[in-house]
């Protein structure tokens, strides 16, 4: 799986926005995946784990990302990660993994809607 997005065009590298959204205080983790756009080709879902005694909501982490980064490379939605939750390979995480899990949701979504 290719860890670069193509949104709107501009090639972004998934560890570009992953590396700024370490960067706010809340943050242990994040991988970032594209999700299929219609519009824009593929935009930037983040996935986050947050520190243990911190809180975060997805607008807040998205906020923190507006004005700081490329508006094409904000995460248009953030789902969090519970501790030892994250879908690994035998190194790291398995962003396949990240991409069934947001078609599974998408799917779920579709059927309640």
């Amino acid at each position: 799986l290719k860890d670069m997005l193509k949104v709107g065009g501009e090639n972004v590298a998934a560890i570009e926005i992953e590396s700024f959204q370490c960067e706010h205080p809340a943050v242990l983790t994040a991988a970032v995946i594209g999700r299929p756009d219609t519009r824009l080709d593929e935009v930037p879902v983040a996935f986050v784990e947050i520190r243990e005694g911190h809180q975060l909501a997805s607008e807040e982490l998205i906020a923190f990302c507006e004005g700081k980064i490329g508006r094409y490379k904000v995460p248009r939605a953030v789902y969090f990660i519970e501790p030892g939750g994250w879908p690994m390979s035998a190194t790291k995480i398995n962003k396949r993994g990240l991409k069934a899990q947001l078609t599974d949701l998408a799917t779920a979504l579709r059927a309640a809607g």
